[in-house]
């Protein structure tokens, strides 16, 4: 079974592994179920989807009816307005078949124009706080992509108390040395707070290069089983940390028997090693590679 820990201040004990439902997003719905139940046999109990993830809401409601308090639901959207993001949440509701979901979520802030959208006089945080207010969600968070979103993610914990955040997490990634300088600062503020912080592409390989086969993500993620289960414990053997499982349904259950069979968490050394022999890269540059 998966180990269980509070989800920041929100009172839930989520699974640590989150299952990533952008997993869903292109599946038939009896593949899904197939998926779904792998979350049951693992006790997963945090589902993390998005309105922009293809059919992934349409997947998961058939689940609701019989499973919905199993469940912490989360949502994103990426609208900027006020008006936009509380269409987006309504639509989710709607696809999802439930009437409140337990964490909505600003999509990939990173970029300074929609930032100053989405705190400004009617945009997507004021709107998403009535919504709060409202019972249509319990909870808020922010998530974002590229080494400039710790340090997003530390400028919006100045301007409003979101209940999560996320952001990418992995070995090569914290090699850039300015970016783990922004995500231990960006940690440090969490803890003091309570806010809950989800971890992405923890599994991540490199982008792909030109030429590789059939796509599941749109980077490539780890083949290699212990090299996979190194990459897991190296995200879990950091305290309070949650991992958000990839958008490729067919590294969740070798993800998920990584987390249950636990073990040390791996050295630098084993982690370069690895870096080196599987030639795993960096995601993002600052520049050019920041926009998935």
């Amino acid at each position: 079974m998966t180990e269980r820990a509070p989800f920041g201040r929100t009172g839930h004990e989520s699974s640590r592994v989150i299952f990533g439902a952008a997993a869903l997003g292109s599946m038939r719905q009896e593949r899904a179920d197939q998926v779904l139940t792998t979350l049951l046999e693992f006790g997963v109990n945090h589902i993390d989807t998005a309105a922009s993830y293809g059919d992934s809401e349409l997947r998961i409601a058939p689940w609701m009816p019989q499973h919905r308090g199993r469940f912490f639901l989360a949502t994103k959207t990426g609208e900027r307005s006020g008006d936009g993001a509380r269409a987006s949440l309504e639509r989710s509701l709607t696809r999802l078949g439930v009437d409140h979901v337990d964490l909505i979520q600003l999509h990939n802030l990173v970029e300074d124009d929609e930032w100053e959208i989405a705190y400004g006089p009617g945009g997507a945080v004021e709107a998403l706080s009535r919504a709060r207010d409202e019972g249509l969600a319990r909870f808020i968070g922010v998530t974002g992509h590229g080494l400039r979103i710790a340090g997003m993610h530390l400028r919006s914990l100045e301007r409003f108390d979101f209940d999560s955040v996320l952001l990418p997490y992995n070995y090569a990634v914290l090699s850039d040395l300015g970016y783990r300088a922004d995500v231990e600062a960006l940690l440090g503020v969490c803890q003091e707070r309570g806010v809950a912080v989800q971890t992405i592409k923890s599994v991540a390989r490199r982008r792909w290069r030109e030429g590789t086969g059939q796509q599941f993500s749109w980077y490539e993620p780890l083949a290699d089983g212990d090299a996979l289960a190194r990459a897991v414990r190296y995200v879990l053997g950091r305290p309070g940390l949650f991992l958000n499982s990839s958008s490729d349904a067919r590294l969740l259950r070798p993800t998920l028997e990584a987390a249950a069979v636990g073990g040390p968490v791996p050295t630098d050394q084993e982690m370069t090693a690895d870096v080196e022999h599987h030639e795993i890269e960096p995601l993002f540059d600052g520049s050019a590679l920041e926009r998935i």
